[in-house]
């Protein structure tokens, strides 16, 4: 199965990396948020993947096409440029990467639209870029697959980012620290699509505005309720955030779902 990633944004709200990056490839522990996410869906045996790029993706083509020598120890012979790996990096040598341009300006569905030829005409999965999560990848499928929907997103409870009180009669009665909310879902990205979602898409479509409420209005939209870890990283703080729980030896992403 093939795996869409949404690679080609401006990232405007984490302007102090992605000057001079794409946010795919802001770093999490010395590796980019890309590779993390790639990761995960490796350890589901998912490992062919179709990375929609735009802005700034001659970076993330550096870093594909550079990763056996960037992540080895190599052997270099001077005089005629010859390269030997040494040690080539054992979880990604069975990884397929197609590096898909699709327009620096162009949005979340069109970016689908011009990557189709590479996801065949086969059920697969598509994400952002941005985010991670410990999603079970396995039981989603089967969710998607048991539901027989066009489409499937995970739903999500974030964190809010403020602490919430709880009062009465002018006293607070409990005060929790950036809880989970408590109702309603959020598009947690990781969906699975089939490929009649093509039907609800064109170059210019934003996939989260018109094809995903046409999807629902059509009763074509499944959700699988993820009440596990899922964190974004749309600002500074929050990839500050991220490398903090990565230094602990313990982030939220690795762990069981």
């Amino acid at each position: 199965m093939k795996v869409a990633i949404l690679a080609g944004g401006l990232g405007t709200r984490l302007r102090e990396e992605t000057e001079f990056r794409p946010k795919p490839m802001v770093e999490i522990g010395g590796h980019p948020i890309l590779w993390h996410i790639m990761r995960h869906y490796a350890r589901y045996e998912i490992r062919d993947f179709v990375l929609c790029l735009g802005y700034k993706g001659d970076v993330i083509r550096s870093w594909i096409l550079n990763f056996p020598v960037m992540n080895a120890d190599v052997r270099v012979r001077l005089g005629t440029q010859g390269v030997e790996v040494l040690d080539p990096p054992r979880d990604e040598t069975d990884w397929t990467v197609t590096l898909a341009e699709t327009g620096a300006t162009t949005p979340t569905g069109g970016r689908l639209v011009r990557a189709r030829r590479h996801l065949g005409n086969e059920t697969f999965m598509c994400t952002y870029g941005d985010g991670l999560s410990n999603v079970d990848l396995k039981a989603l499928l089967a969710f998607h697959r048991t539901h027989g929907k066009i489409a499937t997103v995970t739903g999500v409870r974030p964190l809010t980012r403020f602490g919430q009180l709880h009062a009465k009669d002018g006293l607070a009665t409990r005060f929790e620290e950036k809880p989970q909310l408590a109702e309603g879902w959020v598009n947690g990205g990781f969906f699975v699509m089939e490929p009649r979602v093509f039907d609800y898409l064109d170059e210019a479509s934003v996939l989260e505005r018109e094809p995903l409420e046409r999807l629902t209005a059509d009763g074509q939209l499944a959700v699988y309720e993820h009440r596990g870890y899922w964190q974004a990283m749309d600002t500074y703080r929050e990839a500050q955030a991220l490398n903090d729980e990565w230094s602990s030896g313990r982030p939220g992403w690795l762990e069981p779902s």
